[in-house]
């Protein structure tokens, strides 16, 4: 795993998809904060109940652009194939420090 924010943000994403929760628990900080259009501000434990074991819903994903902003911000834009068909983007700001995710905002994109 990179130490480095885009490091810690592609290992997440291996993780999620791998369903490896082990692996991926602690790279999230204990005050870690997700927000998307369905979710607002939830903690890590309601989005390692809610969200993380979610990758079964998808075919495919795959990472476009994972971009470092500045020392911390991470830009995530990627394209999945839901189970039930289509192809979709999105975008996601994460917030890296000290190693660690310590805050995701997901931008719902359109159909590709």
């Amino acid at each position: 795993m990179g130490t480095t924010p885009t490091g810690v943000v592609e290992a997440a994403f291996r993780h999620y998809r791998s369903q490896d929760r082990d692996a991926a628990f602690p790279l999230y900080a204990d005050d870690f904060t997700f927000t998307s259009p369905q979710d607002d501000h939830i903690g890590k434990s309601a989005f390692f109940e809610r969200c993380f074991p979610t990758a079964d819903r998808f075919r495919e994903q795959r990472l476009l652009h994972v971009t470092a902003v500045d020392d911390e911000l991470v830009f995530v834009h990627y394209e999945y194939e839901p189970a039930t068909g289509g192809r979709y983007r999105n975008m996601e700001a994460i917030t890296v420090r000290g190693g660690q995710i310590r805050e995701v905002q997901v931008f719902f994109g359109g159909r590709v």
